[in-house]
């Protein structure tokens, strides 16, 4: 490990993990909080000083105003290099979705411990053919839920998901609130 100026780390272009706004601004302030965290968990580079790890912690560390940061400098194939940095961001942040979908290999990824998409399953047309299909495709979609995108400004995102969340845990049927509360504002009009 060694003390190295941030500006000559690299971030990482092609990093499927993010960290936005409100969490961001919490891992600044824990740095702030907290220095010696960037001690004890180096950014991990590789020698052309590209982040393999910790993309959002430098981010911070500029953010907070950092002048420099512990790196660890590996030397590894580029194989072990996109590994690593997918098993190091398991458990935290989000994930760029699409990135993941492009440049990374499903199986690897299932492999590392990150859950993702799987290939559809081959469609049945067979049933199809029957005369009365639109009948028993009627009976096979009776019950299946739903959805539909609502759409928040960011500052308003964080607290509909915690909301949402909280009341799914409670077993309600958050669509069905949702539903009634936009039935009852409609007949105020």
């Amino acid at each position: 490990m060694k003390l190295t100026p941030i500006k000559d780390i690299k971030a990482n272009p092609n990093n499927p993990r993010i960290i936005k706004d409100d969490k961001f601004a919490k891992l600044v302030q824990s740095l702030k909080d907290l220095p010696e965290m960037a001690t004890v968990r180096p950014i991990v580079v590789n020698a052309d000083m590209v982040v393999l790890g910790g993309n959002m912690r430098l981010k911070a560390m500029k953010e907070a105003g950092w002048k420099e940061a512990v790196v660890e400098v590996v030397d590894w194939n580029e194989d072990k290099q996109r590994q690593f940095i997918i098993k190091d961001n398991v458990g935290f942040g989000e994930w760029d979705w699409d990135m993941i979908a492009n440049e990374w290999d499903a199986d690897d990824l299932k492999d590392w411990g990150l859950d993702v998409w799987q290939p559809e399953a081959e469609a049945d047309y067979s049933l199809l053919d029957d005369d009365d299909s639109d009948s028993q495709l009627e009976n096979m979609a009776s019950g299946v839920k739903k959805a539909i995108q609502i759409e928040f400004d960011p500052e308003h995102y964080e607290e509909a998901y915690n909301l949402v969340k909280f009341w799914r845990e409670q077993g309600a049927n958050v669509g069905k609130m949702i539903l009634d509360y936009l039935k009852h504002e409609k007949s105020k009009l």
